[in-house]
């Protein structure tokens, strides 16, 4: 059983899918491109906005920054909620802290909006840290965004091998791997949320599971 856990949010708790789209498509529109149709923005969900802008749309730094704050104007009054948390997850949490592991947030969406999203689905209590990046883009990246959360858990020195075999990392996307990867944790894809097929393989995720049953029975196994 692992001792501790990092989990990613949308995408691996909770599914945000309508408040991120619907606020890129906000965004875009403001920038003088439609796109009416919303799923075909889902790759917008985990990595940093500001490099999705720039690489699916070719924008500059600074235009791709211009559509980050467009976005958090529809974003952080709306879309923040227009959201849900995965069946079975508040089970998952609570039994993780019954069982004694310590359980934290290692997120790339700022962290004042995942505040905003743990207390509104009433899962906050189970985790001890919380860690997003910032609203100026600081700490934007998920090797940034999971070292400091090892920090604060007070493991980020623990020797290689007790971090491996103590400390996972959970999330739907590649770079939730990566972020395991960076600092020798063990990274655990979740089939379920918005990885392409054979992603979370390709970038070396040590276990794939499809449901949230299955990754609590990984979890405590």
């Amino acid at each position: 059983m692992f001792k501790y856990c990092l989990f990613d949010l949308d995408g691996t708790l909770t599914d945000p899918r309508e408040g991120i789209t619907k606020s890129v498509q906000y965004a875009l529109a403001k920038q003088g491109i439609e796109e009416p149709d919303i799923t075909k923005l889902e790759f917008f969900i985990g990595p940093p906005l500001r490099d999705s802008f720039m690489n699916a749309y070719g924008m500059s730094k600074e235009k791709a920054e211009e559509s980050v704050a467009f976005y958090r104007e529809r974003f952080a009054p709306i879309g923040v909620l227009e959201n849900k948390v995965y069946e079975g997850i508040p089970a998952l949490l609570e039994a993780l802290s019954k069982a004694g592991v310590t359980n934290a947030i290692a997120s790339s969406k700022p962290t004042v909006f995942i505040h905003q999203i743990l207390e509104h689905f009433k899962i906050k209590q189970y985790f001890d840290v919380i860690v997003g990046s910032e609203l100026d883009g600081t700490r934007g990246t998920k090797e940034e965004v999971v070292e400091e959360a090892l920090r604060q858990l007070g493991i980020l020195d623990m020797e290689a091998e007790e971090k491996k075999t103590s400390c996972a990392m959970i999330g739907d996307r590649k770079f939730d791997i990566q972020g395991a990867k960076a600092y020798g944790l063990t990274g655990i894809g979740v089939g379920f949320g918005f990885a392409e097929e054979g992603e979370l393989e390709a970038e070396g995720a040590d276990y794939v599971v499809e449901t949230v049953e299955k990754l609590q029975e990984l979890l405590l196994k």
